[in-house]
């Protein structure tokens, strides 16, 4: 899964990914941030998995420098960076874990088949 075309829009502070099967996935700031994969956020590197911690969504952050974005850098072909205000850019976001962290409907279902509890 490859996006082809990525947009940040900071007025409605949210990233929107066109993935090459025609799905398009949109995330908040706050969900970003909320899934940052970095072994900081994550708690440690004993908890870093492919797939995000399914307690970011039912979670949310408020507008702060937290959830603030300054930059998205592509990290060669299969990743993006995100710079936050509040300087936290450790985080490298793959193609498949961005897919793995689409809020929409569809991809929730998804992840419920595949982890039941």
């Amino acid at each position: 899964m490859k996006p082809i075309k990525i947009k940040a829009n900071k007025n409605l502070r949210n990233l929107v990914i066109t993935w090459n099967d025609d799905h398009e996935s949109t995330y908040s700031f706050s969900l970003m941030r909320l899934g940052c994969p970095c072994a900081t956020c994550r708690g440690g590197h004993e908890n870093m998995t492919p797939e995000p911690d399914p307690k970011i969504f039912d979670l949310d952050l408020p507008e702060s420098e937290l959830t603030t974005l300054i930059n998205l850098e592509l990290v060669g072909s299969y990743a993006l960076k995100v710079l936050w205000k509040d300087g936290h850019d450790y985080g490298i976001f793959t193609w498949d874990y961005l897919r793995a962290m689409c809020p929409c409907e569809i991809c929730r279902g998804k992840r419920k088949k595949r982890n039941p509890l």
